[in-house]
């Protein structure tokens, strides 16, 4: 099995290698996201459509798919607890940072970042380069004042503010159009994530 392989047989399913590298117990974990443009044109005909749960749902039948198909183990960032580490795994790929704001920035989603699930491989599998900085470096840095509730800057967050701007007129921006921290970065504007998806998320977020 062959890095190339894994990212073809990923892409066919609609996603894409957001990350991978080898733990210190061996083997390769390869870290998965949705592939933009066209990944919420695969949730919204799929056979979970329409259920609260249906990204999670999808992600368990597809990549749970792919693992079977590829000789591998599917890990996931739900269903816990507890809960599988991706956080850490995404530190370690070497592909994800932490932003300005705190928020994990990744080479190719940006503030857009979201794992759909991992593949865990016994062996060693080669792996490319990864980049040599972060795309904050170079950056004017917008999302530090993006937020309009003044709840996510350099200095924390202030998730109850965040809750109660959604909740105003002023906030509908932000719950059909995505977080607009996470829409002020350079990165996330050339990802290709349709607001549609961001809405179905800030849906999920809100409600929590």
């Amino acid at each position: 099995m062959t890095y190339a392989q894994i990212e073809a047989a990923a892409e066919a399913a609609g996603l894409a290698i957001f990350g991978a590298f080898h733990p210190e117990t061996g083997g390769t974990l390869v870290l998965l996201g949705p592939a933009e443009p066209g990944f919420w044109q695969l949730i919204t005909e799929s056979p979970e459509y329409g259920d609260a749960d249906a990204v999670d749902r999808w992600s368990l039948r597809v990549i749970g798919g792919l693992a079977e198909d590829l000789g591998a183990n599917a890990l996931f960032p739900f269903g816990g607890p507890p809960y599988q580490p991706f956080v850490a795994w995404a530190l370690a790929s070497g592909r994800v940072w932490q932003s300005p704001v705190s928020l994990m920035v990744h080479d190719v989603s940006g503030l857009f970042l979201s794992f759909r699930g991992a593949l865990a491989f016994d062996a060693k599998i080669a792996l490319p380069p990864t980049p040599d900085a972060p795309p904050c470096e170079g950056c004017a840095r917008p999302c530090i004042a993006a937020c309009p509730a003044g709840a996510l800057t350099a200095d924390g967050y202030d998730l109850a503010a965040c809750h109660a701007f959604l909740d105003q007129p002023a906030g509908q921006d932000c719950m059909t159009q995505g977080c607009a921290v996470r829409r002020s970065c350079p990165t996330s504007q050339s990802y290709g994530r349709l607001p549609e998806q961001s809405a179905h998320h800030m849906r999920h977020f809100h409600k929590g």
